[in-house]
């Protein structure tokens, strides 16, 4: 979503006040509501231009007008979307193909953010970003690789923020490879043997169908210990994100429109 563009004039008292809105936003806002025009005008106006504020104003002064069966509600939408970082419009669909189910939109979003990302994936990447990040005691430190396809994305906000939480994950959990391939083979192969083991003395009886899901399910959890791309991403500012770090780059590739990967990690701790 485009931020609102505005030009400000300073009154003889020096408080600014707005006196423009971009029409783009006024038609989402009245897309959203069903709002007039002008109120839809007054309304982002007087919430400086924020575009959740505005739909909330008018709701109160009962200018939106009803909710019809069926219909999406603007403020689900905006829930959805300040979970998932999606656009406003591909919320609104998804919450319309899901029925209004809000964990099936969730999904929804997440595989079309995968399937972008799968279809970005063989573009080239040659710009990109060295993110670092050194804890407070001065005894563990993080440098990550973030490329993507363009300078212009490089200094995007949104790039900018999934490279510091990315550091922030790998400094929390120390994980030992960028993904499942780059752990060594002899070392996922004695894990499931270790597994299998375990499993068949605790499933003893159980048939063989259920003792794989199980050994699978195992090796799993390995891995999302194991893996930067498979731990849960760290998010100083949503400490109930329950994404990994490889969701929220398939969202973010399908949000931005170009490739982005993690290419490299190293993980520093003192002594280590």
């Amino acid at each position: 979503m485009r931020a609102a563009r505005s030009v400000r004039s300073h009154t003889t008292d020096g408080r600014a006040k707005m006196s423009n809105i971009d029409p783009k936003l006024v038609a989402k806002l009245r897309e959203m509501t069903g709002a007039p025009t002008p109120d839809c005008e007054a309304a982002l106006k007087e919430a400086g231009g924020n575009l959740e504020k505005a739909a909330e104003i008018l709701k109160k002064k009962g200018k939106a007008a009803p909710a019809r069966e069926g219909e999406i509600d603007a403020k689900t939408v905006m829930k959805l979307r300040e979970m998932t970082g999606a656009p406003m419009m591909d919320c609104k669909g998804a919450l319309k193909e899901s029925g209004g189910d809000f964990d099936k939109a969730k999904d929804l979003l997440r595989k079309k953010g995968k399937a972008t990302a799968d279809k970005a994936a063989s573009r080239d990447v040659k710009e990109g970003k060295l993110f670092s990040y050194v804890h407070h005691n001065g005894k563990v430190a993080v440098l990550v690789e973030i490329v993507c396809e363009t300078d212009f994305v490089a200094r995007n906000e949104e790039f900018n923020a999934f490279g510091r939480c990315v550091c922030l994950t790998a400094a929390f959990n120390a994980p030992a490879a960028l993904d499942r391939e780059s752990i060594d083979p002899a070392v996922v192969a004695k894990e499931r043997a270790f597994v299998l083991e375990q499993t068949l003395q605790t499933m003893k009886g159980k048939p063989q169908a259920v003792v794989d899901k199980a050994v699978e399910g195992r090796m799993d959890k390995f891995f999302q210990g194991k893996c930067l791309l498979e731990n849960s991403y760290v998010n100083p500012d949503n400490q109930s994100d329950t994404r990994t770090v490889e969701q929220v780059r398939q969202e973010l590739v399908g949000k931005i429109g170009e490739n982005i990967k993690v290419r490299r990690f190293s993980y520093l701790a003192l002594g280590g």
